[in-house]
């Protein structure tokens, strides 16, 4: 019998948004009934003030492997938590391009997170030479390998995972429900091989150009549990919209 898992509704805003936005979408979201949906809003650090106390769960968008040290501009997992923060994601596929972030490091990462008492939003996806190829499944499995290796499939308990195909990040291309139905079975099937009653209840979110339009198709798949969202959660009726239809 398959376990009930309560949606969770993601909004990545990345290096975007003012002030202005930060009051309209905790405006926006604080007067919804989301009861049946977690929210989680991940805005520049510089807002998440705004977010805090409102209802919903807030979250960085990055973290530092290490607690404290001369590393300037990184923010540790502790000064989240201190901050009010719930939730941190970890490994999106912008820092692993951009950044030069590894498997080991991002599996360093979510250590870091979960010592902290955070809720690791575990990003994983593959670019589109992968997928071309076909040898995706053992590519997605290797970056959650690398998690399990540092961390303990235990662990997986107190972490989300969000599947990401990269070729379809803010590039309109989005995976058909069908495809991203495939690929987070698989996750779930790999994490069973270690831990079937962890594999059951883990939030897998999906993230690729999710709007409204598409959201309802893509939440209804049986092992899509939400979704980590860009773009669409720079517009607060929009991401409102997408929480709604993961209710459904």
């Amino acid at each position: 019998m398959q376990t009930k898992r309560q949606p969770l509704v993601a909004g990545n805003w990345k290096m975007n948004g003012n002030a202005e936005l930060a009051a309209q979408m905790q405006a926006v979201l604080s007067e919804a009934e989301l009861s049946n949906v977690d929210v989680l809003v991940c805005p520049p650090m510089p807002y998440l003030h705004h977010f805090i106390g409102a209802g919903f769960n807030v979250g960085g968008q990055n973290l530092s492997e290490f607690e404290s040290g001369a590393h300037t501009g990184e923010v540790a997992g502790r000064m989240l938590k201190e901050a009010g923060c719930s939730h941190v994601i970890v490994g999106h596929s912008e820092r692993r391009t951009d950044n030069g972030e590894s498997n080991t490091l991002v599996a360093d990462k979510v250590a870091s997170a979960l010592d902290q008492g955070l809720v690791p939003v575990l990003c994983v996806g593959e670019p589109e030479s992968i997928r071309e190829e076909g040898s995706f499944f053992e590519f997605v499995a290797a970056q959650i390998d690398a998690v399990v290796e540092k961390v303990g499939i235990a662990n997986f308990a107190h972490i989300v995972i969000a599947y990401e195909p990269v070729w379809a990040i803010g590039t309109g291309k989005t995976a058909s429900p069908e495809q991203a139905q495939d690929v987070h079975a698989f996750i779930r099937s790999h994490l069973a091989k270690m831990n079937s009653e962890i594999a059951e209840k883990i939030q897998i979110l999906y993230g690729g150009s999710v709007k409204a339009a598409n959201a309802g198709e893509l939440f209804s798949q049986t092992d899509v549990d939400g979704g980590l969202i860009g773009g669409a959660s720079l517009d607060p009726q929009d991401f409102l919209k997408i929480c709604l239809a993961a209710k459904e």
